[in-house]
């Protein structure tokens, strides 16, 4: 007796359930050609005033945001990761360098008065993070004695601005809804992922420009981390997570997102027990599972997917992938390079951006953003001999 459906007819009716396998040709011709796109797409989506993203489109379900200053957040973000990868990308043509001129300038103007937009919300770590980021990057490029100076002058000020809303658990998180809402330093969901992203911001900045950090905030915040590390080396999604190990969300395939941005941040700061052995397990787990990250991009609704995966996931893993990897011996680098690329070239859309989750209309410029940045260390890295 014959089955009523096959397999592929199955997977023609239910073409979500199918996730196709990333196959690209990953060499230097296609990476620039891939580059051009993304940085072409930036260059297009800006604002006038020198920023990326906007709260103009909206969708039945929309993530929670205060107004305005959330939406301040999430343009400082994703305008940060934006021209992070503008100047990674490496394009000197004038339009290009038009763009980053314009952003530099936004970033000059607005960085100061970014704050959290409420005592329920916290995304201005994220801004504070991305901002810090681009202000690094800046200082690189910058002409004079005084455009560095002026630069390490703002990226200590949001390495400052990033401090006050530390977590009385150390570290940061992202929303303060479920504790007490009338406390002067959130004490809401601090978030081991979001702690690992301002700490590799504020790490990058002391060793590029010589920002100073306050160390007895680092240590708390490495500490947050910590514990909420399991012995595998997933991490739990949040602090009030840290009794429930086991759920979903908390296990290798919900972290894995996570533990590549986790991972590199302990390493960063010294911590011995992230070895070459653990980067190179998680690495080489990422890449043979990138599908479950994969089912969840452009889906509506958060967590809705496998292992609790949001979209949002996706390309915050496919950056901190690099982050993590950049620990491994030069020789070794190459070869997760270009399993990389191939995942990266593969997901670009048709109009040059990348993206994995509806925001707003932030999620384009945060995507290529990411995207373009970790392009821009597989460029470096693909086909490098030692």
């Amino acid at each position: 007796m014959k089955p009523l459906l096959t397999v592929a007819a199955v997977l023609s009716i239910f073409p979500a359930f199918a996730q196709e396998k990333p196959e690209a040709e990953v060499n230097p011709s296609t990476i620039a050609a891939s580059v051009r796109r993304g940085v072409d797409f930036l260059i297009g989506d800006q604002n006038a005033n020198g920023s990326w993203g906007s709260a103009t489109r909206t969708k039945g379900l929309n993530i929670y945001a205060p107004l305005p200053g959330a939406h301040h957040a999430f343009r400082a973000g994703s305008s940060g990761l934006a021209l992070s990868g503008l100047i990674d990308s490496g394009d000197t043509r004038p339009e290009a360098l038009a763009a980053i001129a314009k952003g530099a300038a936004w970033m000059e103007t607005e960085m100061p008065k970014l704050r959290r937009a409420d005592q329920t919300t916290t995304y201005n770590a994220w801004g504070h993070a991305y901002g810090l980021r681009a202000m690094t990057r800046l200082h690189k490029i910058a002409k004079t004695d005084e455009e560095r100076a002026k630069w390490k002058r703002l990226g200590q000020e949001q390495v400052d601005l990033a401090n006050r809303y530390m977590d009385i658990n150390g570290g940061w998180g992202y929303l303060d809804l479920f504790d007490d809402m009338t406390t002067q330093k959130p004490t809401g969901i601090t978030t081991a992922f979001t702690t690992a992203t301002v700490l590799l911001a504020m790490h990058e900045a002391k060793e590029a420009m010589g920002v100073t950090l306050d160390e007895r905030i680092v240590k708390a915040s490495l500490a947050s981390i910590e514990r909420q590390r399991t012995p595998d080396f997933s991490y739990v999604y949040s602090h009030g997570h840290i009794q429930r190990p086991r759920v979903p969300i908390n296990r290798p395939a919900g972290s894995l997102a996570r533990s590549q941005a986790c991972n590199a941040t302990l390493r960063a700061f010294g911590e011995e027990k992230v070895t070459d052995k653990v980067i190179t397990e998680w690495a080489d787990r990422f890449i043979e599972r990138e599908g479950f990250l994969s089912i969840g991009r452009k889906r509506p609704v958060p967590h809705e997917t496998h292992f609790q995966i949001s979209g949002y996931f996706y390309y915050y893993g496919i950056y901190y992938f690099t982050e993590s990897v950049e620990f491994l011996p030069a020789a070794e680098q190459p070869a997760h390079a270009a399993k990389l690329a191939k995942v990266i070239l593969h997901r670009q859309e048709k109009d040059g951006s990348w993206w994995d989750y509806p925001l707003y209309d932030y999620h384009q410029p945060y995507g290529t953003g990411y995207a373009l940045m970790a392009m821009a260390w597989c460029r470096e890295k693909v086909g490098v001999k030692e």
